[in-house]
């Protein structure tokens, strides 16, 4: 996990097997709803897995990225056009952006 104040990169949030050597879902959303109850968006940057957003209250956007590719222009101007508009609503807003394994993008 790296993080600054406000952004947080972390590997995918997993279940099931993936989840004893990637983070645990339950354990991501008890981690933000604590520090940053109503303050955070999560960023999904993978395009080869989902998961339910209810773990982070429906504040999950999806990025369509493939793994050790280059994003598209057009998708990274739609990132940071949703960043900086979250970022911009409330400084106590933070971002937590992840991949499959957490560096790959």
């Amino acid at each position: 996990v790296f993080s600054t104040d406000r952004v947080i990169a972390m590997s995918f949030p997993s279940s099931g097997k993936q989840s004893f050597y990637r983070n645990p879902i339950k354990e991501v959303a008890r981690f933000l709803d604590t520090k940053h109850p109503d303050h955070y968006k999560v960023y999904n940057l993978c395009s080869e897995k989902g998961y339910d957003p209810k773990y982070f209250h429906y504040r999950v956007e999806r990025i369509f990225i493939d793994d050790h590719n280059v994003p598209a222009l057009q998708d990274m101007l739609k990132f940071t056009a949703s960043v900086r508009e979250w970022m911009n609503q409330d400084e106590k807003n933070v971002i937590a952006i992840h991949c499959k394994g957490g560096k790959g993008r």
